[in-house]
């Protein structure tokens, strides 16, 4: 697989072995974890010498990582990766890499993943505590080439996305929080679709959707619980937005489709995209959005990409 990222031009490379094997403790040790990225980075550079001529990879290692989605169980407050154990992590991996033979490509490892105090459940967000995180975000001040990643910053505020990379955590990952975009946005086009055309006539995306859900329940059954209205609740709005590994089947897709050709015959009334969509309603009125299903689900998506970019760019 490294091979393969490395081959198609991947130049980020995160070396995560935290995961144990059939026969592995759980969890791993940080040498054990160390030595397996260790071994990887040395087939990541060999491969990036033999297709480019040159080894210009960047690599993040730790292992610190949320589980994907988000948290199963609700939660109220994270413990933040301690100082020591952050250097554990880095001191580990740094007598690896030299027993492999890969001092020099210590300064190309820009980041360490940790776990600075942010995560999302079902229905919650813990957001970002600076002053939990204070020690931590000193510590990295004696590295001179190295930032920190943060996992599951899905959801923060503004402010707080802001604050993580003032603090050094200057790669942030995302990623329900844009699919979650997506449902939001077609779930309005959904409800306008309603109002315009005739029953008949309309998709039924939200119902296809549900339909498909219960019928293949794998993607979502061991995250949600409580009693069947609860469930249902979270099929269409957890935070862990589990729905986004079903926009690909087929029936969806086609009703998607539908949906968007019964938007695309005529004008959508203004009056409803401030209903349903009022963020690109504003836009929509300045002139700076055309109102059609498609872009008026991409720029709600990339209202919530701007969060990131402003936060970066610290605009």
């Amino acid at each position: 697989m490294i091979k393969s990222y490395v081959a198609a031009g991947f130049k980020k490379i995160h070396l995560d072995c935290s995961m144990s094997c059939q026969d592995d403790p759980i969890p791993l040790t940080d040498d054990i974890v160390a030595e397996r990225a260790a071994r990887l980075a040395k087939v990541a550079e060999e491969t990036c010498r033999e297709h480019f001529g040159e080894a210009d990879l960047e690599y993040v290692i730790g292992t610190e990582v949320p589980v994907p989605g988000g948290a199963h169980e609700t939660l109220s407050e994270l413990a933040v990766t301690t100082p020591d154990a952050a250097r554990a992590t880095l001191e580990a991996h740094r007598h690896a890499f030299e027993k492999q033979g890969l001092n020099a490509i210590w300064p190309r490892i820009i980041a360490l993943v940790v776990q600075p105090g942010v995560e999302f459940d079902h229905t919650n967000v813990i957001d970002y505590q600076p002053a939990k995180a204070a020690a931590l975000s000193q510590m990295v001040e004696n590295y001179e080439t190295l930032i920190f990643e943060a996992h599951s910053t899905d959801y923060q505020t503004p402010q707080s996305l802001r604050q993580l990379v003032i603090d050094h955590f200057a790669i942030l990952k995302v990623g329900p929080a844009l699919t979650f975009a997506l449902r939001e946005a077609l779930f309005s086009l959904a409800a306008i679709e309603e109002e315009l055309v005739p029953a008949k006539a309309c998709s039924g995306l939200r119902q296809v959707l549900e339909n498909v859900m219960l019928d293949r329940p794998e993607y979502w059954q061991s995250h949600y619980h409580g009693d069947g209205n609860a469930r249902r609740l979270a099929r269409g709005y957890s935070y862990s937005d589990r729905v986004r590994y079903y926009w690909p089947d087929s029936q969806i897709d086609d009703a998607f489709a539908h949906l968007v050709r019964n938007l695309a015959d005529s004008p959508i009334p203004l009056p409803l995209i401030s209903q349903y969509l009022p963020l690109q309603y504003v836009k929509v009125r300045s002139g700076e959005l055309q109102p059609t299903p498609r872009e008026l689900i991409i720029n709600h998506i990339q209202d919530i990409l701007a969060q990131y970019h402003t936060a970066c760019e610290g605009q």
